[in-house]
Order: C-alpha cells, then structure tokens, then sequence
C-alpha cells in the first residue's frame, strides 16, 4: 500500500466517502391558461417542399427597424464661416509657399552672377597675364632707363 520508512511503523488511513445527496426539484405549478381572441384571425400559410412534406404555419410579419433620428439641419452661416476658414488657409499657405519660392530663386539667381563673376574675372586674369608673357611685349629695365627730364643719365 504505502512505502514503509526506516524507523516508522506502517499505518492505515481511514479513507471517508462522501456521497452527494439529491435535490429535490421545486415543485412547480402551471400557470392558469386564460383564453385570449386575437384581434384579427391571422392568414394561415402552407409551403409545399420538394419532397413532397408541407408546412403550414401563420405568416409573422418581420419586425420594423426603428426610425434613424434626423440630423439636426447644419446652418449656411455655420457652413460659410467653415468654408471662409479653409479659404484663408489655402491662401496663407500659398502665400508662404510663394515667398519660400522666391526667396530660393533670389538665392540661386545671386549664386549665378557669383559664378559668372568669378569665371568672367577668371578669363580677364588669363587674358592680362598671357598677354603680357606671351606675346612678346616691350619690357622696360628701370636701372639701365635715361630719365632726359631730370636729367639722369646711366
């Protein structure tokens, strides 16, 4: 049954069952059946399935969904304040991208003329000092120069 430990003697549990006990059901009472007239005898329906059984039953008219609630009519003063609002958005907006536009087109017209200033000024600084290496120019020793004016003489 159970494992036995040195220095333990063996015992027995006394095990106890429980048994659930039953419940009794409630005694329950039908309701008196009070006859009502409808107010109208409804139409009786029968469908014929394929395979050959009928249905009959009452026809049950499908329940009506509950009237949506009509949205409260917006007012045209509302809708032109609204209206006037995003206008002058979109203008504001298009007046700061206007301005963004020519502010960089200031920049790169200013960037131009830099560049062609300095190209211009680049090819005139060719031009001088080619010119004067080059071509053979008349070149002028002050030290061995007669001076007739003040009357210095080499």
């Amino acid at each position: 049954m159970y494992a036995e430990h040195p220095g333990h003697a063996p015992t027995e549990r006394a095990v106890e069952v429980h048994h659930p006990t039953p419940i009794t059901p409630a005694a329950v009472t039908p309701a008196p059946l009070v006859p009502v007239q409808p107010g109208s005898v409804p139409a009786v329906a029968s469908v014929v399935l394929p395979d050959g059984r009928v249905v009959t039953g009452y026809a049950i008219e499908p329940a009506k969904p509950e009237p949506v609630a009509a949205k409260p009519p917006v007012s045209r003063a509302a809708v032109n304040v609204a209206l006037g609002g995003v206008g002058f958005l979109a203008v504001c907006g298009g007046l700061l991208l206007l301005t963004t536009f020519i502010t960089a087109l200031t920049a790169l017209v200013t960037q131009l003329i830099i560049l062609a200033a300095v190209i211009f000024g680049g090819w005139i600084a060719v031009q001088v000092f080619s010119a004067s290496s080059h071509k053979g120019g008349t070149t002028v020793n002050i030290r061995k120069a007669v001076f007739k004016r003040n009357h210095f003489h080499s």
